[in-house]
């Protein structure tokens, strides 16, 4: 008997032992805990921080071991501020997918630090602390919503986060250690067994947007707008040379670092997702279209005529001119004549007017790299009845966002070249390794000499006399632009109120920003604020880039020769 017990305990200290260690240390590991990959951070192009993550704390719970749900769900509900009902459900002992006894369960996630320690201090039987981050938007509502936002798992949900969610966003790493439940409390056994997957932190985004830009331009429009209620509006700050997007703000807008609080309808990006009639400020384009196509020249004149007849439809202008009278290119964009704009798109003929509104990017969505970016609107060729030969031209019957219309006076700013705007210079990944995004691929519109006209031409509409844009004049600086009155069509009804927008570029002799104010107020009653805005986001935008005044006095123009 002796021979054989001694046998026997050979075999388990010596050829058995390995096999019941490891079943000891398997019974004292606990079950994956998730190591958060940091995600990537959103710069402003000169490197300021417009969204970050910041070191946080997760809390966990291990229901096996909770001795009583109920008071440790009291006990930590006032400190994380979540019900205490949401937090039973998470302490007591349930059953995994895979049939298996669950051992981890998430409590909070993006604690503080602080907070953390208190929870900790309560001693909580089957309660757990380990590391994990937080976002943090520094600016709160500037830029928000472009920037969207994150869940608490750390995935992008909107804006610029959820478009660009798997390069931020890095992959999770994950740890697996022996945990002692001295006290019934989780804590890592200091030299057990421990295997852990580091996480990969994900890339950072550089934007095209200048912060301090950006805070004025929504400053602005706030202030413009904000009395304004129940409107919305956008402004679109475009380098018209490249295509970046300098500051891109709407109204209303909200706290992106407190976004579950807000009304979802706050947190549209407006520059892209609102669709109207441009109205006039497309009566640029038919001009843009018959310069290019030879049809007038820049010294052209017009016998307008007081009204003008299509289809069913007698067009008519705000400011009649009896026929007989020659005015100039000029005077009749000045003025927003709808029977002159009319007069030079019969000439163009419905095919070549809807190929250079294509080429000028309306009716297809920028690419601007924001999600839910819509596509406006052009009115197809077989759609066309006979008053369309008379509301196409004037901006109506058409559908775009006030981004697709900022880029398409960037063309004429930027000598008759379409670069399609973009909101991402740059990827930054883990090891600080720069890789500039792909450039978008810029297309000839009109000859450099006709964009040149068509400034001069568009100059009008801020220097004549009683012209529609004089309030958008900027003092020592020439400025060519345009006004617009639209309307917005919903599920085929018009909608109450008006869209009124002015678009425009400065200097004018040598665009370098182009800014594009869009508005719409339902119930009326706000008038057109839009040249105002306009005004005082290009002084600033060109005082803080350091653009030097003009030096020339902007033409002379004679309305009627």
């Amino acid at each position: 008997m002796f021979v054989v017990i001694g046998i026997r305990l050979i075999v388990l200290q010596v050829v058995d032992a390995p096999a019941y260690a490891d079943g000891g240390v398997w019974d004292r590991v606990g079950s994956p805990v998730v190591v958060p990959a940091p995600r990537g951070s959103i710069y402003d192009r000169t490197g300021a921080v417009l969204a970050h993550s910041v070191a946080a704390r997760f809390v966990y719970s291990d229901p096996g071991l909770v001795e009583d749900p109920q008071a440790t769900a009291e006990a930590l509900s006032p400190l994380l501020g979540i019900p205490r009902s949401t937090l039973l459900e998470r302490l007591v002992p349930q059953t995994r997918e895979d049939g298996q006894e669950s051992r981890f369960e998430f409590l909070a996630r993006g604690v503080d630090v602080e907070l953390a320690d208190q929870v900790m201090d309560l001693e909580l039987a089957g309660i757990g602390v380990d590391y994990d981050e937080r976002r943090e938007v520094p600016g709160n509502d500037l830029a928000a919503n472009l920037l969207g936002f994150v869940g608490l798992d750390m995935n992008g949900l909107e804006g610029l986060e959820a478009r660009y969610d798997e390069v931020l966003r890095g992959v999770n790493g994950q740890r697996i250690a022996e945990q002692g439940n001295r006290d019934l409390r989780l804590a890592e056994i200091p030299g057990g067994y421990r295997q852990e997957t580091e996480p990969q932190p994900g890339s950072s985004l550089v934007l095209t947007i200048d912060r301090d830009l950006q805070y004025e331009v929504q400053r602005i429009l706030s202030a413009t707008l904000g009395q304004c209620a129940g409107s919305v509006a956008a402004a679109v700050v475009l380098d018209p040379r490249t295509g970046e997007v300098l500051a891109q703000a709407s109204e209303p807008t909200y706290n992106a670092a407190d976004a579950w609080s807000s009304d979802p309808s706050d947190r549209q990006d407006i520059a892209t997702t609102f669709t109207a009639e441009p109205g006039s400020v497309h009566k640029p384009l038919v001009l843009a279209a018959a310069l290019e196509e030879g049809l007038i020249e820049p010294d052209t004149t017009l016998d307008l005529g007081p009204t003008i007849r299509k289809g069913d439809t007698t067009f008519r202008d705000t400011r009649p001119i009896e026929a007989g009278v020659a005015t100039s290119l000029a005077g009749m964009l000045a003025y927003s004549s709808n029977v002159g704009t009319i007069k030079i798109a019969d000439q163009l003929g419905p095919e070549r007017l809807h190929a250079y509104q294509q080429a000028f990017g309306l009716g297809s969505p920028t690419g601007v790299g924001l999600p839910g970016e819509a596509s406006g609107r052009v009115l197809p060729l077989g759609e066309w009845s006979a008053s369309s030969y008379g509301s196409v031209p004037l901006g109506h019957s058409v559908d775009a966002t006030p981004l697709q219309m900022a880029a398409a006076y960037a063309a004429i700013a930027n000598d008759g070249v379409y670069v399609p705007p973009r909101l991402v210079r740059e990827i930054v990944d883990e090891h600080g390794q720069r890789t500039p995004t792909e450039e978008p691929t810029a297309r000839r519109v009109l000859g450099a000499d006709n964009a040149a006209a068509l400034r001069r031409i568009m100059e009008g509409v801020t220097t004549i006399p009683g012209a529609t844009g004089t309030a958008a004049a900027v003092p020592g600086y020439r400025v060519a632009g345009k006004t617009g009155t639209g309307r917005r069509i919903v599920n085929g009804s018009v909608a109450p109120g008006e869209v009124t927008s002015f678009i425009g570029m400065a200097p004018a002799d040598d665009p370098r920003y182009v800014i594009a104010v869009v508005s719409h107020t339902p119930g009326g009653g706000c008038g057109d604020v839009a040249a105002p805005a306009f005004r005082d986001m290009m002084r600033f935008t060109l005082l803080h880039y350091r653009v030097p005044p003009t030096g020339t006095e902007p033409p002379e123009f004679v309305v009627h020769p």
